[in-house]
């Protein structure tokens, strides 16, 4: 099979955060412990699977966080109908 020359190089996706969650995963580029450590000796190929894990990854936490702010947002609102519920009351 024919492989293409690359004439640009994939620049590595670090933004100088370099702080690991609890599973490995890099706060700033969201790679893992290996996929840091092994950046430089990776193929083209490999360096663009890790560039589309990390899409997949960073999809998955804002997914995360628009259901959490979600859950705050009807938290907030049974609250607000539990006030009301007793600030209506006779007395």
């Amino acid at each position: 099979m024919f492989n293409q020359i690359e004439l640009f190089e994939i620049d590595n996706p670090c933004v100088g955060v370099c702080q690991s969650n609890k599973k490995g995963y890099c706060f700033g580029c969201l790679r893992s412990r290996q996929e840091r450590q092994l950046w430089l000796r990776m193929t083209n190929e490999e360096k663009r699977e890790v560039l589309r894990l990390i899409v997949g990854r960073r999809k998955r936490i804002e997914q995360m966080r628009s259901r959490q702010r979600q859950q705050m947002e009807i938290d907030f609102e049974e609250n607000l109908e539990i006030d009301s519920l007793f600030n209506n009351s006779p007395q």
